[in-house]
């Protein structure tokens, strides 16, 4: 009986190793029953025109997790019509679920930088603990680390009232839910590199899964 999931939303355009591997050790750090991988059907943050359908995406999280029970993968944002929002996936998954199943929300640090622009993300806040992760830097780019991320969405206010626990890797607030870091194993694996590689017709060996790979190469995807 599940009494603890985290709930991990993204484009997935393609889901890779980098994504998998940050899932399993995210299960294990707190504990959890599940993590449930949820595609976004139109994510509202990324408005690319070349974005994988929804039915392909949902079968690389399928064929990528076929042998790992403990990651689940659902396709509830991919039922409900307009922009996959995240407050929308949470409540809807909170109706589901019995009363006392302990619902993560885990995001990376790229995301969760931008939260104060998401939908009704005060709600969210209130609702649901989240889960931030480290994540590869774009090229050129220095990522900040979690700790300075999220002092620096503090010191703006989109994070007011919250406190750095002494204890734990944990931000607490007196009415709103915790929020946690969590470092997992830095991989510099992207999908934006893997659809460049395959657009070239190069190789994505030990990127993806293989079950992944021959999915696209079967449909002919980023070419």
């Amino acid at each position: 009986m599940l009494s603890k999931i985290g709930i991990l939303g993204g484009t997935f355009d393609p889901i890779h190793l980098g994504h998998l591997r940050a899932a399993v050790e995210i299960r294990e750090g707190f504990g959890l029953d599940a993590v449930y991988l949820i595609p976004a059907a139109v994510p509202p943050h990324k408005p690319r025109q070349d974005i994988a359908a929804p039915e392909d995406r949902l079968e690389m999280l399928r064929q990528a997790t076929e042998d790992l029970p403990e990651l689940r993968v659902s396709d509830i944002e991919l039922k409900r019509q307009g922009p996959s929002y995240t407050i929308d996936t949470i409540c809807a998954f909170r109706e589901k679920l019995p009363p006392k199943v302990w619902v993560y929300l885990i995001m990376g640090i790229d995301a969760f930088l931008e939260i104060n622009t998401w939908k009704s993300y005060e709600d969210l806040l209130h609702i649901v603990p989240s889960i931030v992760i480290n994540r590869p830097a774009a090229e050129g780019r220095i990522q900040p680390s979690l700790e300075n991320a999220i002092e620096t969405l503090m010191r703006s206010g989109a994070l007011a009232g919250y406190e750095c626990s002494l204890s734990t890797p944990c931000y607490t607030h007196c009415d709103k839910q915790p929020i946690f870091t969590f470092n997992v194993t830095p991989m510099e694996i992207s999908s934006t590199r893997i659809r460049e590689l395959v657009k070239k017709g190069q190789r994505i060996d030990y990127l993806v899964p293989p079950r992944v790979q021959a999915y696209i190469q079967a449909k002919g995807l980023y070419k």
